[in-house]
């Protein structure tokens, strides 16, 4: 009897495969190819390593949210230098890969390795394949670097290689929805691990909603969106790396394709949350617009044009999450820095019961929100260091505003002509103020000829100018009578020396002007304070210490209301636009774009600074570092409303050239009404007390006078502290210029 034994099938050896990734993302990947049928995943920084069937690597390209690219392995052996490399490269049977009609490329990654040239690698990996090739089919594959059918990868630990095929041919951060993107897009596997970390996906249901307040390309909320659908990220994309690859299983990939088709078409019949995007650039907004048509979510995602100021709460119950810009560019961090403030106050003050996820690669400035954060994820956004923090509202009572008050009389004062001057003007002042919600106002203004200073109210804050005192006057008396004067602030006020601060004025020129004071903390590296002070709904950075105007001009306070009203749905100029306050207000007021011109950098930082703290930014809000005269000889753009306020007398060193309040007036106002257009309002004002307006302008524009109109309360016991007109154009050059009706 013979007994015939059946041959046992061999069993297939499991494959080996690699998903490269971003850093801190390699647990997120894990869980997700253990779910995909992946056996022994470990991971190491940027890779995660398993071994299994050609399923798991499919799921992996079709489904991982995470990964950058799935490799699998081909061989493995020691590369001590590039000959040995050669030679062990060219043992593969590569027709068993691909064969001589298809294009492939070569990708090295190096660590610590003998082999130092990442190029000369793949070159010696290049030649080892194309001479086999050639050797054995006399025709050898072409190279493509920018579109290869299949890319090969070489990784090399010391001396130890790794051989891979790329199953995902592009990075699958291409999930293919993107038509464009903003200057810094944030990658599709990044957004996707932000959405997941935050914890909100399990929380969205139909009656919340997913806000994104500076959207970008609005990454973040398709990410979601696919997320919640339970969509395959890989669906979109036309290829994968395996599709030329002769090893590749076309049924096993259409059953998964068809799996996922099934999966998605259950998800999108699902009601999701509301979902809205806003963002501030109207070119960001269309290509958002374009991306989540592309990726089919246009029915569950909102994208719209919105300023942060306009940011409001649309319902009870949501979640917030953004990645608001980092500050990387030092111009840029100051006003990074304050739209942080004023976004943390916004949602602090509006989104009730809500939670919010903050991705930023500057952690230390997102401490400006005052948010309290719960849970804090360290991950890279390429090679910047970011942190995603997770927080939920927690309202903070605004600053209450400080209710000033008298001190009781002091005794033998010995300034009592200026304690009862003092007293008498805060008693007028002072509840004048409180009605009209004025916060920041004049409250002594030289008076008394013997007590030549003047005194400002900012908030908690006392800015004292002492003026310098006539040529007439012993310095010393002049010395004596002016601490005799603090002390009486401090005993009238009842307030400590921390919050008084003290500027000395005196006639400037040349190059004097507008110079840089020694500050009070002149033995501190550290840059000055600012403090947060409020105007007219408005909020404004002010500088008590290292210049002698604070950045607010007060007495601008009527002028900056009028500009405001006048600005609705126009575009906004602000010439010599100073730290921007004017331009604020028009934003503030409605109008459609601003531009702020200055030949200060200084100055720009703090306006844009200023529009940040209020929520206004981008395109539409530019700031221009020009000469005003210069600037306006070149530029085209008409304006609805201009503001010029420009210096008395500035001295502008590296361009070797003056600019005269009375001389140059004339030139400059008819370069600006150049630029205004034909209904618009053009404002004008000066501080220069001895200014006469040239009669030409009156005789060639409609002005008139409304410095009366323009000057506040505060000011009024004193002569003009500036002078304003409004210019328009003679209502029958504006007919005439029309074009006649048929």
């Amino acid at each position: 009897m013979v007994i015939v034994r059946k041959k046992k099938k061999s069993q297939k050896k499991p494959m080996q495969f690699i998903a490269t990734c971003g850093s801190g993302l390699e647990p997120l990947i894990q869980a997700e190819i253990i779910a995909f049928g992946g056996n022994e995943v470990t991971f190491t920084p940027g890779a995660v390593a398993w071994s299994g069937s050609l399923e798991s690597a499919y799921r992996a390209c079709l489904w991982s949210r995470f990964a950058s690219r799935i490799l699998l392995q081909i061989t493995k052996f020691d590369a001590p230098d590039t000959d040995t490399l050669y030679e062990r490269v060219g043992k593969v049977l590569w027709d068993e890969h691909f064969d001589h009609s298809t294009t492939f490329a070569i990708s090295t990654t190096l660590v610590d390795a003998n082999i130092t040239h990442s190029q000369y690698a793949s070159l010696r990996v290049k030649d080892a394949i194309v001479d086999q090739f050639r050797k054995r089919f006399g025709r050898r594959p072409d190279i493509d670097t920018n579109n290869p059918q299949v890319r090969f990868n070489l990784h090399v630990n010391g001396v130890h290689a790794t051989l891979s095929i790329d199953l995902s041919g592009d990075s699958l951060h291409r999930r293919g929805y993107r038509t464009t993107g903003g200057e810094a897009p944030l990658k599709e596997t990044l957004a996707a691990a932000l959405v997941h970390l935050s914890g909100f996906v399990g929380q969205l249901d139909e009656n919340t909603y997913l806000v994104d307040p500076m959207c970008g390309s609005g990454t973040l909320l398709i990410e979601a969106a696919l997320m919640l659908s339970n969509t395959a990220p890989g669906l979109l994309r036309r290829r994968f790396g395996f599709m030329s690859w002769l090893k590749h299983d076309p049924r096993l990939w259409e059953r998964l394709i068809n799996e996922a088709m099934k999966q998605e078409d259950e998800g999108t019949h699902r009601k999701l949350p509301q979902i809205i995007g806003y963002d501030a650039d109207p070119r960001i907004i269309a290509a958002a617009r374009q991306n989540v048509i592309a990726a089919g979510m246009r029915e569950f995602i909102t994208i719209r044009y919105s300023q942060a100021a306009d940011l409001h709460c649309p319902g009870p119950n949501g979640f917030m999450i953004t990645n608001p810009p980092y500050g990387d560019r030092l111009s840029d961090k100051m006003a990074v820095k304050y739209l942080y403030r004023f976004f943390g106050r916004r949602f602090r003050n509006e989104f009730k019961g809500w939670q919010v996820a903050f991705f930023t690669g500057n952690p230390d400035l997102a401490e400006m929100t005052t948010i309290q954060w719960q849970q804090r994820h360290k991950l890279y956004n390429g090679p910047i260091r970011c942190q995603l923090l997770v927080g939920d509202h927690e309202p903070v009572a605004e600053r209450p505003q400080l209710e000033w008050h008298l001190a009781e009389p002091v005794e033998n004062c010995q300034a009592e002509d200026f304690a009862n001057r003092l007293r008498k003007n805060f008693q007028t002042i002072v509840p004048w103020a409180e009605k009209e919600q004025i916060t920041c106002f004049r409250l002594y203004d030289r008076d008394l000829p013997e007590y030549n200073i003047a005194i400002d109210i900012y908030e908690e804050w006392v800015h004292v100018q002492e003026y310098a005192a006539p040529a007439t006057i012993d310095p010393e008396k002049a010395a004596e009578r002016f601490t005799l004067a603090m002390q009486t602030i401090r005993e009238v006020l009842d307030i400590p020396r921390s919050r008084i601060f003290i500027k000395t004025r005196k006639k400037q020129k040349g190059t004097e002007q507008y110079q840089k004071k020694e500050p009070q903390q002149k033995k501190s590296n550290k840059a000055a304070p600012l403090y947060e002070v409020r105007e007219g709904g408005c909020r404004f950075l002010v500088n008590f210490t290292d210049y002698l105007d604070t950045g607010l001009f007060i007495d601008h306070r009527i002028t900056r209301s009028m500009i405001a009203k006048q600005a609705q749905g126009k575009t906004f100029l602000n010439l010599f636009g100073y730290t921007g306050s004017a331009t604020v207000f028009a934003a503030h007021g409605g109008a459609s774009a601003t531009t702020t011109v200055d030949l200060s950098e200084t100055y720009l930082n703090r306006a844009r600074a200023n529009l940040s703290l209020n929520g206004y930014g981008s395109i539409l809000h530019q700031t221009v570092e020009a000469d005003c005269m210069q600037w306006l000889k070149t530029e085209r753009s008409r304006y609805g409303v201009i503001f010029v306020d420009p210096p008395t007398f500035s001295n502008a060193r590296h361009l070797k050239q003056t600019f005269d309040i009375q001389t140059d007036h004339e030139k400059l106002l008819h370069l600006a009404m150049q630029r205004l257009s034909r209904t618009g309002v053009l404002f004008f004002s000066t501080n220069s007390k001895k200014f006469k307006l040239a009669e030409t302008l009156t005789e060639e524009f409609e002005v008139k006078d409304i410095t009366d109109q323009t000057m506040p309360f505060d000011f009024s016991r004193k002569a003009s502290i500036h002078k304003c007109w409004m210019f328009t154009f003679h209502q029958e050059e504006e007919n005439e210029s029309a074009e006649p009706s048929l």
